[in-house]
């Protein structure tokens, strides 16, 4: 049974499952596999060309930004970028890193109106603290920029999945309640959703971490991701750990197993209306890390590079990585 919703925007069927689907629709769940640059930030007061590194490998494609509360000397709070909250201090503002620094490709977009590429920039928000200054100063900083925005109309029942209009820019949150509660529950019916979140992931049973991620493994695709997209939370986030057990630096040969895994993940996610990200695919030397997460390493580029065109033959929306140039170059 097919439902028809009237849009300004290329005619969008509404399944009675609440999947997308659409004529013309370029960036809905499994239409196009982008960059997902990780960490796209100065650390510590190092790699202040993140940001500009992700840019140049030409866009479409998602930048993650870290979130905290932070407080300057003269008590001047507003979120900021950092991966850590010992590292708050001198960390840049999200308004001032971020926004400000992709106001002239958000206006060019704009003016030249070509609707067939957008959103140019899927910005990822990974709140490392939910508290309401937080979440109220970031929303406050979403409206500012509503023009740019990737938007849908809040609806009673979250379960009837409204169309996307589509903007030079989406953004996503996280599966927290608290970010839910913000980003959607606190609007009104019919007022325009402007971020939007992950499904919640499910518990995966066991008393400890080691037992958790054998069964973690053990579970198909349809036990991690058991319900359909909402009008709210669209996209499912994953750990590499749920393809191979304990995630990247103890992966060994990837096998034609795990490439049906993984398959099977993508296809799962987009037939319930989910874009899917994993995180984060990186392969380096000691000499040649700059700041990147050791745990998320594994250990050369070549095995990093299998895991790239691995996903990306599987439709997998945002690919993770912090070897930014490395992944476009190989794409």
């Amino acid at each position: 049974m097919l439902r028809r919703l009237a849009t300004t925007r290329p005619f969008i069927l509404v399944l009675a499952t609440g999947v997308l689907s659409s004529h013309g629709d370029t960036f809905g769940p499994g239409r196009r596999v982008l960059l997902d640059a990780h960490n796209a930030y100065p650390e510590r007061g190092q790699w202040s060309d993140r940001l500009e590194r992700a840019l140049a490998t030409s866009t479409p494609l998602a930048i993650e930004q870290d979130l905290y509360w932070g407080c300057d000397a003269e008590h001047q709070c507003a979120p900021v970028v950092a991966h850590d909250d010992d590292a708050l201090d001198g960390a840049p503002t999200l308004k001032s890193h971020f926004f400000d620094s992709v106001r002239p490709r958000m206006e060019q977009a704009l003016r030249e109106n070509r609707r067939d590429k957008w959103p140019l920039i899927v910005l990822n928000l990974d709140f490392k603290q939910d508290t309401a200054p937080l979440l109220d100063s970031v929303w406050t900083i979403l409206s500012q920029h509503q023009r740019w925005l990737t938007v849908a109309p809040r609806t009673a029942n979250p379960s009837i999945v409204e169309p996307l209009t589509v903007g030079p820019m989406l953004v996503l949150t996280g599966s927290a309640s608290a970010q839910r509660a913000r980003f959607h529950d606190a609007l009104a019916v019919g007022e325009p959703l402007l971020a939007f979140g992950a499904m919640t992931p499910v518990r995966v049973p066991g008393r400890s971490r080691s037992s958790r991620a054998r069964t973690s493994i053990r579970m198909r695709a349809e036990e991690h991701i058991p319900r359909a997209a909402d009008n709210y939370a669209r996209w499912v986030n994953f750990p590499w750990s749920v393809m191979e057990q304990d995630g990247q630096a103890k992966a060994d040969r990837w096998t034609p197993t795990d490439d049906a895994r993984l398959r099977s993940f993508a296809a799962r996610a987009h037939e319930l209306g989910y874009w899917i990200r994993f995180y984060t695919l990186d392969g380096f030397s000691d000499a040649e890390n700059r700041g990147w997460t050791v745990s998320y390493n594994f250990g050369s580029l070549g095995a990093a590079r299998i895991r790239w065109r691995a996903a990306r033959s599987a439709g997998v929306d945002f690919i993770a990585t912090d070897q930014y140039e490395a992944f476009a170059a190989d794409r």
